[in-house]
Order: C-alpha cells, then sequence, then structure tokens
C-alpha cells in the first residue's frame, strides 16, 4: 500500500478542489507546486495521450526535467506492449534512471488531445495508474512508497477541477477499500460512484 499520495497543481483552485473531493482519505497530501519544484519522491504520473507524445501541458515538463530519452522510452513501451497504441485505463511503469522521481507512469486519459468532459476517462486512467503501481510494488517490494498525481484531465481534456478531483477521488477511494464480493448490487454501487455527483448523473 502507498505512504503517500500527492495531488499537484499550481492553481490554488485546484488545489481546493483536491482538499474538497479527497476530504477524509488517508494519506493525501495536496501540493500547490508545479512538477519541477517537486520534493524527491518514487513515481510521477503522467495525464497525456495514447501515443506518447509528450510534448504539451505536464509531459512536457516532465520530459524538460528527466530528458528526451523518457519520452523514446515511452513510446518504444508503447509500440512494444500496444502495437502504438496504449488504450485509454490501461498504464505502465518504467525507471526513469533518476534519483527522483525514480519511475514513471505513463496512464493516458484520452487517446488524442480532445475534449472528455463528461466521461469517465480521468476515472479510468487514475484507477490504471493505481493498478500499475500496486502491481510493481508486488513485484519490487514496496519500491513505489510515494506517488505523485497531476490533475488528470483539466488540460486539452477540459474536465473542471471539480470533475476532475471527483473522479480521481473515486478511484482512490476504490483502490482503498477492494470488494470482498462481485454481483450487480457491488456494481450498481460502484457506476454510481464513478458516474453521479450528489446523485445527479454527470458521466454518460
Amino acid at each position: 500500500m502507498l505512504r503517500a499520495l500527492w495531488l499537484v497543481h499550481p492553481d490554488s483552485l485546484m488545489c481546493d478542489a483536491f482538499r474538497h473531493r479527497f476530504d477524509g482519505l488517508p494519506h493525501v497530501h495536496i501540493q500547490q507546486a508545479r512538477f519541477e519544484n517537486l520534493e524527491p519522491h518514487d513515481c510521477f504520473v503522467t495525464a497525456g495521450n495514447s501515443f506518447g507524445i509528450m510534448t504539451a501541458g505536464i509531459d512536457a515538463a516532465v520530459v524538460h526535467s528527466l530528458g528526451e530519452s523518457i519520452m523514446k522510452r515511452v513510446q518504444h513501451r508503447i509500440m512494444d506492449d500496444f502495437f502504438g497504441e496504449q488504450p485509454v485505463g490501461t498504464a505502465f511503469i518504467l525507471p526513469t534512471e533518476h534519483p527522483s522521481p525514480a519511475f514513471l507512469c505513463h496512464a493516458p486519459t484520452m487517446r488524442v488531445p480532445s475534449g472528455i468532459d463528461g466521461t469517465d476517462k480521468v476515472y479510468s486512467a487514475t484507477w490504471a495508474a493505481l493498478l500499475a503501481i500496486h502491481a510493481a510494488n508486488r513485484q519490487s517490494g514496496g519500491a513505489i512508497e510515494i506517488v505523485a498525481f497531476p490533475a488528470m484531465g483539466t488540460g486539452f481534456g477540459g474536465v473542471t477541477y471539480s470533475e476532475a478531483a471527483r473522479q480521481m477521488a473515486a478511484a482512490y477511494r476504490h483502490y482503498l477499500e477492494p470488494p470482498h464480493r462481485l454481483d450487480w448490487d457491488f456494481v450498481v454501487e460502484r457506476q454510481k460512484a464513478i458516474c453521479y455527483d450528489n446523485g445527479v448523473q454527470v458521466v454518460r
């Protein structure tokens, strides 16, 4: 299990949305900061596209900090494992060959840069990232203890700060509270958690 989940954004309004939506969830640390200014951590999660073209937004900051080779390695992994197109809802971990972050988690929120408001893609990408980190820790004995997430889907994706934080919080809550049964009651409960906000359907 993770020791700390960092939620990172330079805008105070996004940080406020994180505080509201993640209220009561454990091990959450909200940081009003840019990627370049983060303190040492184990893994950073990207929020890019299915083709690993990391030339804009938070991905560009990652490449600027870690070097062009990280984008090439992400793209080679996409070509090798996904035949050139990584589906939204999947994620993988790569070592960065840097002391911090030592690992990068590539978890696309969109196939190509486009609006994703009204979809569950922020949830899907966050959920995929958490599962990939969990699997990596099972293999490594827990090498990833501190993971940093940006505000998924709020750039080109156009998802509002509040909705992005809500979907990310839903994914983290489901990660913390795995089910002990699988039946239709559970499916309905989870679907409502993903698609509804205070009883109003926001994901279709």
